[in-house]
């Protein structure tokens, strides 16, 4: 079972929905094998399904969007590494909850290979590092294939998170891996780590590395 790596770059965050919902049709219908979609987005917060307004504390320095994923409010912005895992999950054998601790430990590895020693939380989806917030995770799933996915931060502007309630968890305080290690880090290094703990993990054998995203004609 191979993996298509799609490498985007930065991608306003409506045009990312756009191919995340084409590309799910498309494996839905088998047209395309398993794909993530590495990225980054302009500055943008967004709120899952059933979350609340209230977490949004400054709602005027960047666009908010509403959409189809679990959680609550979340940032994303530059020097924030996002991934958008398309995949079917019957061949994971149909368990979102393994899933979300799956893609977890895909974070809890990388992290682990720049020495960074994160960890889960009790009640709380996503990756800690001694208390503060490093990961977070919000999936889709139609059909049994997933949809939206992770973000891990690399070395974003910090400031933004306080304009909301990350996650809608009062207290939290977020950080990045150059926190962290207080040196830069290189994010094509971690992309690359990001894939190739995601391939090990889901049981893909090979990765296809893309710039773009191609999405076949729906079938009539």
């Amino acid at each position: 079972m191979n993996l298509t790596c799609a490498e985007l770059g930065t991608v306003d965050y409506l045009d990312a929905l756009a191919m995340q919902q084409a590309l799910a049709e498309s494996r839905q219908n088998n047209q395309v094998s398993d794909t993530v979609m590495v990225l980054e987005h302009p500055s943008v917060f967004t709120i899952g399904r059933g979350g609340d307004e209230k977490y949004v504390l400054d709602p005027g320095i960047a666009p908010i969007h509403r959409v189809a994923r679990g959680g609550e409010v979340t940032y994303h912005g530059p020097g924030q590494l996002v991934v958008y895992p398309i995949i079917d999950l019957v061949k994971q054998g149909r368990d979102v909850h393994r899933y979300l601790r799956a893609l977890e430990s895909v974070v809890l590895k990388v992290l682990g290979e720049w020495g960074i020693n994160a960890s889960r939380r009790d009640q709380f989806t996503g990756v800690w590092v001694n208390g503060e917030k490093i990961a977070s995770i919000g999936v889709g799933v139609r059909r049994w294939v997933t949809l939206h996915g992770f973000s891990l931060n690399v070395d974003p502007n910090l400031e933004y998170f306080s304009a909301i309630v990350p996650c809608g968890i009062a207290g939290v305080k977020m950080t990045s891996m150059r926190e962290c290690l207080q040196t830069e880090v290189s994010s094509v290094a971690v992309r690359k780590s990001v894939v190739r703990n995601f391939a090990e993990i889901f049981g893909h054998r090979e990765i296809i590395w893309r710039e773009k995203i191609t999405i076949p004609p729906t079938a009539e």
